[in-house]
C-alpha cells in the first residue's frame, strides 16, 4: 500500500496500490501521515520524493472508502475528515523539502497531494482535475492547499466544472512547477533539484519553509515584525556563521552532500 526507502539522505515514498491507480483510503492516509511526520524528524533525511507506482500518481479517493464514509455518523465523518486534513498538513509542515513526481492521473486528492508538496513536477501526459463535484462531493479537504497554489479565480473554474485538465494547464495555473516530456526527463530534473537541496543548510531550509507558510497571503505591513525576527534568528544561527565563513574562505559548508553520479 505504501513503500518508503531512504538512500543517500533522500527518502522516496511510493503510493503502492497500482491496481486502482493509487487511490487513497483511510489506511493509506494514515500511513502517509505517519511517514511524513517520521521522516520530518529524521536527521539523516534531507528531502522527500512522493511518487506513485504503476500508471498513475493518484486517482484521488478510493470510491469504496467514500461509500463507507457516507454511512458514518457525523462524529465518525468528522474524525475521518480530520484524518485526511492531517495528512495534507503533514506534507505542508514537514521541515524537509517535498517533491511530487506526478505521472498519469492526479485527480481529486491526487491533485491535492501535488498542491501540498513544495515542488511538483509532472510529465506532459499527466492529467489533473478536481472531480469531486461530478460525484456530488465538495472538494473541501483539499481546498486550502489547492487555493493557496492556484488562487481563488482558478479554483472557481476548476472546482466548479470538475473538468479534467492537462499538465500544461496545471503548470499555467500554478498547480505544478515544471512539466517535462517523459519520466526519464522528470527523474533527471528531480535529481538536479535534490542536488541543489543537498548543498543548502537543512536548518535554513526548514526555517524558510515555515516562513513561506507564515507570510503567504498576508499584508506586507503586518509581516514586518515577523520577517525581521526571522532574519535576526537566521543571521545569528550556527549554520549562518558556518555558511558565511565557508563562502569567504572558499570552503565547503559542513552540510553539503553531493549526489553520486
Amino acid at each position: 500500500m505504501l513503500n518508503c526507502e531512504v538512500e543517500n539522505a533522500i527518502a522516496r515514498i511510493t503510493l503502492n496500490r497500482p491496481e486502482i491507480h493509487n487511490a487513497l483510503n483511510e489506511e493509506m492516509i494514515r500511513r502517509l501521515t505517519q511517514t511524513f511526520k517520521e521522516l520530518g524528524s529524521r536527521t539523516d533525511v534531507r528531502a522527500i520524493v512522493l511518487q506513485g507506482n504503476g500508471k498513475s500518481f493518484s486517482a484521488g479517493a478510493d470510491l469504496n472508502w467514500t461509500k463507507r464514509v457516507a454511512s458514518f455518523t457525523p462524529e465518525e465523518n468528522r474524525q475521518d475528515a480530520d484524518m485526511a486534513i492531517e495528512m495534507f498538513l503533514s506534507i505542508v509542515r514537514c521541515p524537509k523539502p517535498v517533491i511530487a513526481r506526478v505521472h498519469g492521473a492526479a485527480l481529486g486528492g491526487g491533485s491535492g497531494l501535488a498542491a501540498a508538496s513544495d515542488i511538483a513536477i509532472a510529465t506532459e501526459n499527466a492529467q489533473f482535475g478536481f472531480t469531486e463535484v461530478k460525484l456530488g462531493i465538495v472538494p473541501a479537504l483539499i481546498s486550502p492547499f489547492v487555493v493557496a497554489r492556484i488562487g481563488a479565480s482558478n479554483a472557481r473554474e476548476y472546482f466548479l466544472t470538475g473538468e479534467k485538465f492537462s499538465a500544461a494547464t496545471a503548470h499555467a495555473i500554478g498547480l505544478v512547477n515544471h512539466v517535462v516530456p517523459d519520466e526519464a526527463t522528470m527523474d533527471a530534473l528531480i535529481e538536479l533539484k535534490l542536488s541543489e537541496i543537498l548543498k543548502s543548510s537543512p536548518a535554513a531550509i526548514a526555517a524558510t519553509k515555515q516562513l513561506v507558510l507564515t507570510v503567504a497571503g498576508q499584508p506586507v505591513e503586518s509581516m514586518s515584525a515577523v520577517t525581521a525576527e526571522a532574519s535576526v534568528r537566521s543571521r545569528s544561527s550556527v549554520d549562518a556563521q558556518a555558511g558565511v565563513s565557508a563562502f569567504l574562505s572558499r570552503g565547503t559548508p559542513p552540510w553539503v552532500e553531493y549526489r553520486k553520479p
